[in-house]
């Protein structure tokens, strides 16, 4: 089953980030390798600025997919002040429709 996890950044927290990214980075890596992500970016503020992240996978359940989040190098860094985990249904431009 699909998740979307709806990340959203702490104010002030953009440094955080950018000094995390590398290991985020590396993380998001291993699990594209095992085919545990499908999507994954930054939102961006008015002004371009990262301020979130939409991060789509494949797991099991609902906790499952929480449980990426919060092994997340970002989540670990407390940059996060929410996240959201909603199941998701893939309809449109689907890579393997």
């Amino acid at each position: 089953m699909l998740f979307a996890l709806l990340c959203k950044d702490k104010p002030g927290h953009l440094n955080v980030r950018m000094e995390t990214r590398p290991t985020h980075l590396e993380y998001l890596n291993g699990l594209n390798a095992e085919g545990t992500l499908k999507i994954a970016g930054p939102f961006l503020d008015d002004e371009g600025k990262a301020c979130g992240s939409l991060i789509i996978v494949e797991a099991e359940t609902k906790e499952a997919a929480r449980a990426l989040t919060d092994a997340d190098p970002y989540a670990k860094a407390g940059l996060f002040e929410s996240v959201d985990v909603k199941a998701y249904n893939w309809v449109f431009n689907k890579p393997e429709a």
